[in-house]
């Protein structure tokens, strides 16, 4: 399981995997608070509108008659361009199955998770919408409107994203219909989107796709999850290791982790394995943060490069070597 990013995280990190983003504003408080939990959060939802824009766009940010909106954290038009919609809980995923949800969590299945026995108001469904980040894709999944390429390939970069952050593979990534047996979203091929979603993870070394935080299964009368072991991640290499020019894939990784943090103030994305002055600022800005988040009340050379062993550790860095 995971904590959910916060806004800032969500968008570094599609735009840090190339998504086209637009920001409707309001979305950063556009949530459904007070009608249910929102994470620990265990993968992401993959649906279709059953419409096009732009009415199913206001759909999405406003929801129906019997469903209040948000329905998504984000809405992709045929264009390629990803709306955010919520951010925190959404109505997307509803009632589902708690078996399902297990094996999403831990990994474990193979091609495909079990099927579903559970939709919304069955005895014994999971509240999805507690766990999937969700998006919805313009279609109206009739299997003969087309996902154009540009809309389908935002969709995996959307997924890598959110896979990416928080160290989940691609079987983090579901349908909708395969979370409940009352829906038939999205109309492709999630075997195949979920094979082009692991091919974008792998395009990254470094980032250990495969090693995640895991969830057992829940079990009678468990309110809430034992929380295992978390995913690897780089040991602190010395503060004297950081030295300008020294090129190493742990240096990329750090690169991607500080821009998925909200920490970019990279010039540019070339050469990331190459520590520069990009890293420096980065760096800095995140030591800033979090002794902000954290009150250490830090000051002077506390604050500024070279990295040290606290904020490297929370950064979380993926084990490369």
């Amino acid at each position: 399981m995971a904590t959910p990013m916060t806004a800032d995280e969500l968008v570094a990190a599609l735009k840090a995997e190339g998504v086209t983003l637009a920001e409707r504003s309001g979305w950063r408080t556009h949530n459904r608070a007070g009608h249910g939990s929102w994470g620990p959060v265990n993968g992401v939802m993959i649906h279709h509108t059953g419409g096009t824009a732009p009415s199913d766009a206001a759909i999405v940010w406003n929801g129906r008659s019997d469903l209040p909106g948000p329905l998504a954290h984000g809405y992709l038009a045929k264009s390629g361009t990803v709306t955010m919609t919520g951010n925190g809980r959404t109505n997307h995923a509803g009632g589902g199955d708690p078996a399902v949800l297990a094996v999403v969590a831990d990994e474990s299945y193979g091609s495909k998770p079990p099927a579903t026995r559970f939709h919304e108001g069955s005895p014994g469904a999971t509240d999805g919408n507690a766990h999937f980040y969700g998006l919805e894709i313009s279609n109206f999944g009739d299997r003969r409107d087309p996902y154009p390429a540009v809309q389908y390939e935002a969709a995996v970069k959307w997924a890598a994203a959110v896979c990416r952050h928080h160290g989940w593979s691609e079987k983090s990534v579901i349908a909708h219909s395969e979370w409940s047996d009352w829906k038939s979203d999205p109309s492709f091929d999630i075997v195949r989107f979920r094979k082009d979603v692991k091919a974008l993870l792998a395009e990254h070394p470094g980032t250990a796709p495969g090693s995640r935080t895991t969830v057992p299964a829940p079990s009678k009368g468990t309110t809430s999850p034992n929380t295992p072991a978390g995913p690897a991640h780089q040991p602190f290499p010395g503060a004297s290791w950081f030295t300008k020019g020294r090129r190493s894939p742990i240096v990329a990784a750090m690169h991607r982790r500080l821009v998925a943090v909200g920490c970019d103030h990279y010039r540019s994305h070339a050469d990331a394995d190459v520590i520069g002055s990009g890293d420096l600022a980065s760096y800095d800005a995140w030591q800033r943060k979090y002794n902000t988040d954290h009150h250490k009340g830090w000051t002077g050379s506390a604050l500024t490069w070279p990295p040290g062993k606290e904020t490297w550790d929370a950064l979380r860095v993926p084990k490369v070597v």
